[in-house]
């Protein structure tokens, strides 16, 4: 049994996604002017379409605070979600390339990434299926369907190719079978096959080996495949303490490619400095922290994982791609939640956050007896 508390969702997680996008909306339209001006001769054309997508965020999330029956535990909910993905991204094979992948779903001036919204399936489908399955969590033939819908979704993601994502969708329902109480030497069974599974993947094309050999040694090819790496370096490194002001970067002038995108942190440590940089961490670990907050304070198993899910895989996307952008891991292709360019995954982002406070407003009933 639950209580339903409206208004009595996280404040603090709330103003951490309101700071959040605050400062990417602004860095969206500083990283991007120039380009923007450059592509469709118009300053504002990434940022307006930031906008947008943060105006149907903020909806989204208002519109799920104000739900009181929990849709996302329904058992018809959780599994056409999950066909729906699969079906996007089967579809997404089916479109013609974008920059030679197929990682979109288009439908007139629309583009959608499903391989965003697979994230949030799989977490719902996950945590449903380890609630029932929570006393036999141990026994082998637990495991069998959900790896196999794993395989499946990683296999078309890795198809797109998209393989940054992939990788980061396995490891969160990983560690989700692990956050529900499985064996660490069970872990450790279901993590070695899965970790050949992206080894034989990573060796099937030869531009991530490139990224692998860029990543120790950018020094060696720096007008090639160390380019990006040792470009995002020298932002970073050139904003010092305080930056070089908004709108002052250097690097944004087609130095740095993807600069409004997956290199949007780099920008930022140029014109915010250290102090920009650190500040941007800060609220991501408060993120965090109040997502485990929710975590361990819903009303029951299954909004546990499903809290503990979306937290992790937010805060995990965003220390990849700041540890990308800092030349601590090798290139992955993943933006920066709620600050990055991409409607895709910033909408996908307010869902998982939309679903956060919900589950932050259920409070177990505790009857008291005498």
């Amino acid at each position: 049994m639950e209580v339903f508390k409206p208004y009595g969702f996280d404040k603090a997680l709330f103003i951490a996604t309101l700071a959040l996008i605050a400062i990417g909306s602004i860095m969206v339209f500083s990283s991007s002017s120039v380009f923007s001006q450059e592509k469709y001769h118009n300053h504002f054309h990434f940022f307006f379409n930031q906008i947008k997508g943060v105006c149907a965020g903020i909806f989204f999330i208002l519109f799920i605070l104000r739900v009181r029956k929990p849709f996302y535990q329904n058992f018809y909910f959780i599994h056409g979600f999950l066909l729906f993905s699969l079906v996007l991204l089967v579809l997404c094979l089916l479109m013609p390339p974008l920059a030679r992948t197929n990682r979109w779903v288009q439908f007139l001036s629309f583009r959608f990434q499903p391989s965003e919204l697979a994230k949030i399936s799989l977490i719902l489908f996950f945590s449903f299926h380890l609630d029932r399955k929570k006393y036999r969590l141990n026994e082998y033939r637990t495991y069998i369907f959900p790896v196999i819908v794993l395989i499946l979704f990683l296999m078309l993601i890795i198809k797109e190719p998209d393989y940054g994502t992939a990788f980061l969708i396995c490891v969160i329902c990983l560690i989700l079978l692990f956050v529900a109480g499985l064996k660490l030497k069970y872990f450790l069974y279901l993590g070695i096959p899965f970790l050949g599974f992206f080894i034989f993947y990573l060796f099937q094309a030869p531009y991530r080996i490139n990224r692998i050999f860029a990543f120790f040694s950018p020094e060696k090819d720096p007008q090639g495949i160390g380019f990006q790496i040792i470009q995002s370096k020298m932002a970073v490194g050139s904003g010092g303490l305080l930056g070089v002001n908004i709108g002052a970067s250097i690097q944004k002038l087609f130095f740095l490619p993807c600069a409004h995108t997956d290199y949007i942190y780099a920008i930022i440590g140029e014109e915010l400095g250290l102090i920009g940089t650190l500040a941007i961490l800060f609220l991501f670990f408060i993120f965090f922290w109040r997502g485990l907050n929710i975590s361990r304070n819903a009303p029951n198993f299954f909004s546990q994982i499903v809290a503990a899910g979306l937290t992790l895989a937010i805060f995990f996307q965003a220390l990849l791609n700041i540890s990308v952008v800092l030349g601590l891991s090798p290139p992955a292709g993943i933006p920066l939640p709620l600050i990055s360019f991409g409607r895709s995954s910033l909408l996908c982002t307010f869902l998982s956050i939309g679903v956060l406070l919900n589950i932050s407003q259920r409070k177990a009933n505790i009857l008291r007896v005498g």
